[in-house]
């Protein structure tokens, strides 16, 4: 099974911040990590903040969850295709149209930059969510693992390259898609004990051992004394299935 480098979320209010967390992680030369761009830093500093990661030779997961009409959706993503990201986002209740125009669009603007084609991921229902919210404020009777698996299966049919899902969905998701559809999981705690705002949560190992690809993990790391031994800890315990 396909499992790739940890990433890292840099989830920061600052591009001091940011630049200083991405000198720190550029600086482990034996295990380079993927950053992970989100919102909050690609609206502040646009398109920059992805040349600053780059530079220094990081890999970029830009996450921008793209939702909206199938037109809108395929003209951004043709603009991300042109950055030399290796990951990014849309979201699944955009339906088949908007999530197969969102791949085009992608491709698309890769194949115009002379760059490889980023990989596209679905993001299914957030770790933010549980059955509570599930049912009671987005109105949905099916139980939240009927739900991503769908979801799941709607973007394997769209083209896509793979969802964003809780590692306790991921063996799920397995018996309704190919081996080599990517389920990449956030809400990664190494002390399950903090759970911030995810409420779907499990350790670096546990998310090897359900069959994550790979996982992102912002706090654990972004805000330790140390990043950098930060990481290799958590990198350790995901790809070496280390405790």
């Amino acid at each position: 099974m396909e499992r790739f480098e940890p990433m890292v979320a840099i989830d920061v209010d600052t591009k001091e911040a940011a630049l200083k967390l991405f000198d720190q992680l550029a600086g482990d030369t034996n295990h380079t990590p993927i950053v992970k761009i989100g919102m909050e830093l690609y609206y502040a500093f646009g398109p920059g903040i992805v040349k600053q990661a780059k530079q220094r030779g990081l890999a970029v997961f830009l996450d921008l969850k793209s939702y909206d009409i199938p037109n809108t959706v395929h003209r951004a993503m043709r603009v991300i295709g042109k950055l030399g990201v290796r990951y990014t986002t849309t979201h699944a209740a955009g339906g088949t149209e908007m999530l197969k125009a969102a791949k085009e669009g992608l491709v698309e603007g890769a194949h115009e930059a002379g760059l490889p084609e980023p990989k596209l991921l679905e993001i299914t229902e957030l770790t933010s969510i549980d059955e509570n919210i599930l049912k009671n404020e987005q109105h949905v009777d099916l139980p939240l693992i009927d739900v991503v698996k769908n979801y799941a299966q709607v973007a394997e049919r769209a083209g896509l390259d793979g969802v964003i899902c809780s590692a306790q969905e991921v063996e799920a998701i397995r018996t309704v898609t190919k081996p080599d559809f990517l389920c990449v999981t956030p809400g990664i705690r190494p002390n399950l004990s903090v759970h911030d705002d995810q409420k779907r949560v499990v350790t670096p190992a546990q998310a090897r051992k359900l069959g994550s690809n790979g996982i992102v993990v912002g706090r654990p790391i972004t805000q330790s004394d140390n990043p950098v031994a930060a990481y290799q800890a958590i990198r350790q315990a995901f790809m070496e299935g280390e405790e």
